[in-house]
């Protein structure tokens, strides 16, 4: 077609395909793992992980996956290795094609070498060894079976996926350090659909794992938020009397503001995280269409029951510290306008201070207006009788009664003239 395509619409649509399921045959095993940075690193280097698995991939000759993949699958000596990059976490999962005489023997973790995993660059947030075996005829059998391996009071087991399979676990790491689920499948069964069960088994795990990271996170920063809701508590009861000082006041509750909004900056990922993890575990068990086998829980009961109310509490931590942030906010904008009316009364005052002083100055100058009227009529008075002295004796009059004439008329016109002035200065 003519139509130019978008640049991206060829890798938006190869994303929905990036991360197929695998295809296992029964029976078998699969050891899985998450490899998540050290606490202390402060992002993923993508650079080691990929070095990490092309470490691995060299040992068996292996063809390296592209230079950006996050999804690699491929035959490794007697095991497939599926691998696949996460935002967090790195997963490495090995498919046996044997269910071993023994179940859940460690010896299977021995595909992954150990010097191998001494260098892996972060930890082990979770591990997993699922084994997926035919159904035996007796369910009795299975019962006996998971009853052995699992610990009953925290054991799990359901039909999945209309009764294709039937599958188990306790969510209890064992002595050898995993996880153990056992997937027990119909004759039926495909090898597509066992794939999917395994991998939705995997996910439910880390996902599961990764969401209860912000649950200890929860509980250091709820000691903390304790101790600034007494301080916070004691300044916003100072407002409703009199505050003695009001900007130290408002200093300690922005500080009390500016630490809240850094727990909330320094847990806003984890949080979020913990509930993009929560969707994505809920979602995979619903989508395992569970039902109830032989009296047992459910995977999603057990969730309800010990996963819940974790992240309950986390909601409930994330939904305090924003609250006690605003109420912070919102105390330093009420204090602050306390302050701003304190001001604007002094202001007033001070203003009325002024205005009464202002007045008093302009009487003291009309005052001293009226004494410089005097003042200056006096010498300009004198000033006139030196000019009109000489014309007393040709007009026949004294010079008393010529100077009496003249102090009218002198005061009037230095009175106009001081008069004219003061308008100049008004102006």
């Amino acid at each position: 077609m003519p139509l130019e395509d978008h640049p991206l619409r060829y890798q938006l649509s190869n994303e929905l395909h990036a991360r197929p399921f695998p295809t296992v045959s029964c029976p078998g095993q699969a050891v899985y793992l998450a490899i998540k940075p050290a606490k202390q690193a402060a992002k993923r280097d993508r650079a080691r992980d990929r070095a990490h698995l092309l470490a691995l991939l060299d040992r068996f000759g292996a063809q390296h996956p592209g230079p950006d993949a996050t999804h690699y699958f491929a035959q490794l000596g007697r095991f497939h290795l599926k691998w696949e990059s996460h935002t967090e976490f790195v997963t490495y999962t090995a498919f046996l094609e044997n269910g071993a005489d023994r179940p859940f023997d460690p010896a299977a973790w021995e595909v992954f070498p150990e010097d191998w995993l001494d260098e892996a660059p972060g930890t082990r947030i979770t591990s997993a060894h699922i084994r997926y075996v035919d159904a035996p005829g007796d369910e009795a059998d299975i019962v006996d079976q998971i009853t052995e391996w699992f610990v009953p009071e925290s054991l799990t087991a359901s039909r999945v996926l209309d009764d294709a399979a039937i599958v188990a676990g306790d969510f209890r790491i064992d002595s050898a350090g995993h996880m153990r689920f056992a997937i027990f499948t119909q004759p039926n069964t495909g090898a597509r659909r066992i794939g999917r069960i395994v991998q939705r088994i995997c996910e439910i795990e880390t996902y599961k794992t990764m969401s209860m990271l912000g649950f200890p996170r929860a509980h250091e920063i709820s000691r903390q938020m304790a101790e600034i809701d007494v301080r916070l508590s004691s300044l916003v009861g100072d407002l409703t009397g009199d505050v003695s000082k009001p900007d130290e006041t408002l200093n300690d509750l922005l500080s009390a503001a500016a630490e809240l909004e850094k727990l909330q900056t320094e847990s806003a990922f984890r949080f979020g995280a913990t509930g993009a993890y929560e969707a994505i575990v809920n979602q995979r068990i619903a989508v395992l269409r569970e039902e109830r086998f032989q009296g047992r829980q459910t995977f999603a009961e057990f969730m309800t029951r010990r996963f819940d109310p974790a992240m309950r509490t986390v909601k409930s931590t994330e939904a305090r510290l924003l609250g006690m942030t605003d109420r912070a906010l919102r105390a330093g904008d009420l204090l602050r306008t306390r302050v701003d009316v304190d001001r604007s009364a002094q202001n007033q005052q001070l203003l009325e201070s002024m205005d009464a002083r202002s007045d008093l100055q302009l009487r003291l100058q009309k005052t001293v207006e009226g004494l410089s009227i005097v003042a200056i009529s006096y010498y300009a008075l004198n000033l006139v009788i030196y000019l009109i002295r000489p014309m007393a004796d040709p007009l026949g009059v004294s010079e008393g009664l010529l100077t009496a004439g003249a102090v009218l008329p002198v005061v009037f016109a230095v009175w106009l003239v001081v008069r004219s002035i003061r308008k100049s200065i008004e102006k």
